[in-house]
């Protein structure tokens, strides 16, 4: 399981131009799920992206973590995370998960940082998404449940 964790002030998505999800201040994950992906990634990756101190603390310093500040969390399904473009000009995606699978691990995620007291809001799984985004630094940080990086 990959996330790209970016820290806003805001962010929202939207699909056909209705406003599914928002969030004020807290993290965008852009979550691509593997098709090796078990339980144990998705309970690596929610503590991880809970308790990741990217947040200033009173001295201006990175110290404090989602948890800490009260914010929440825009959870965005994207399987590109997972494209391999080493070798052509066209992704491979054999390494992503089957649908039906993502969608229950992407759900499964989101009830996982929510069970740990972070708001947890997510997009439509499979659908065209707008994603709208105040960075917040910007800070962004990329985490892998096999810690690949």
């Amino acid at each position: 399981m990959r996330a790209v964790v970016q820290r806003v002030k805001s962010a929202s998505v939207t699909v056909d131009g209705e406003l599914v999800s928002e969030i004020g201040s807290g993290l965008l994950v852009f979550l691509g799920v593997s098709k090796d992906d078990q339980l144990e990634d998705i309970d690596y990756l929610a503590q991880k992206v809970a308790n990741l101190r990217i947040f200033g603390d009173e001295d201006g310093k990175m110290n404090k973590s989602l948890l800490d500040i009260g914010g929440s969390a825009l959870i965005v399904s994207q399987f590109t995370l997972y494209g391999d473009c080493r070798k052509g000009r066209r992704p491979s995606f054999i390494e992503a998960s089957p649908p039906e699978k993502a969608n229950k691990l992407y759900e499964e995620f989101i009830d996982a940082l929510n069970e740990l007291g972070v708001l947890g809001k997510g997009g439509i799984f499979q659908a065209m998404m707008d994603v709208q985004l105040i960075n917040d630094g910007p800070v962004t940080m990329l985490l892998d449940s096999t810690k690949l990086f």
